[in-house]
């Protein structure tokens, strides 16, 4: 299904680059076109951790005494899941992923101690706004948070409406996530 962009993915691609500590820019002449560019850094450490195809998003990360969280991230665009992956991380206790709403609803029924989703509202099989709307039939006291880079008027309403707790957009800042998940728990 195609959706009508509101025009940031560029924002998100600087974004993106950036927190892989690279740069990009822009290099435009008028009635010839323009040139957009970005680079990487090619270091030598394993960088081989960073191209598995989808994280292992399931195992017990080291506790720092705070109350940490376990979070569930929906979300079906593997560059994402990998840059949440290094934001949530530190945040969590332990952390589990799904590609769809579908899998999310079934993951938290199987672990009722998630306490924290990061719902892509735009998946695959089922999205986040009915993935929400099973989710509450069952569970009202797990902090769901809304993200999506189809920041358009009403979202945010249709978000917490559907029983969103939250709402970010993307891309998402690692600062903006922290403060948002620390309005709900002491990290």
């Amino acid at each position: 299904m195609a959706y009508q962009g509101a025009g940031i993915g560029l924002a998100i691609t600087k974004a993106y680059v950036e927190m892989l500590g690279g740069n990009i820019g822009v290099e435009s002449e008028p009635g010839k076109g323009s040139t957009f560019w970005f680079t990487l850094p090619s270091g030598k450490e394993d960088t081989s951790e960073m191209h598995q195809k989808k994280p292992d998003l399931t195992a017990n990360l080291q506790d720092s005494g705070f109350n940490k969280p376990v979070m569930l991230v929906a979300e079906d665009d593997d560059t994402s899941v990998m840059l949440l992956q290094r934001m949530l991380e530190p945040l969590s206790s332990k952390l589990f992923w799904a590609d769809n709403g579908t899998d999310a609803v079934e993951i938290l029924r199987a672990h009722p101690e998630i306490n924290l989703i990061l719902m892509d509202m735009r998946m695959p099989v089922m999205g986040g706004y009915e993935a929400t709307k099973q989710i509450r039939s069952f569970n009202k006291d797990v902090i769901i948070i809304a993200q999506t880079a189809h920041a358009m008027t009403g979202d945010r309403d249709k978000a917490l409406e559907a029983g969103c707790n939250d709402y970010i957009t993307k891309p998402i800042s690692r600062e903006k996530l922290k403060t948002l998940i620390g309005k709900y728990y002491d990290i």
